[in-house]
């Protein structure tokens, strides 16, 4: 899927694949965190997914900037989890 707006959700057809797909979470990397990666965590959580950001596979240019959008997702819109925590979530997860 092409995206060409922030979010990954907007002009696109993921929400009804996700949906179709009875996919119910979203594991968000990219850049920049205070662009795609916020929009897209923000948009997944108003289409009723649950989205968790993987904290080491984003990134932004100014590290304060990086950190101030980490702590605004986490506190409103999903999910920040180191990766280590999301391997294992894999490992474990069941695939229907």
């Amino acid at each position: 899927m092409t995206k060409h707006y922030p979010s990954a959700f907007f002009g696109t057809a993921l929400a009804a694949y996700l949906t179709a797909n009875r996919v119910d979470t979203l594991l968000i990397g990219g850049l920049t965190t205070s662009g795609c990666v916020r929009a897209t965590a923000l948009d997944a959580m108003q289409h009723g997914f649950v989205p968790v950001v993987v904290e080491e596979a984003v990134g932004d240019r100014d590290p304060d900037v990086h950190a101030a959008n980490l702590f605004d997702i986490r506190h409103k819109i999903g999910e920040v989890w180191p990766l280590e925590r999301v391997t294992g979530y894999l490992e474990v997860a069941r695939w229907d």
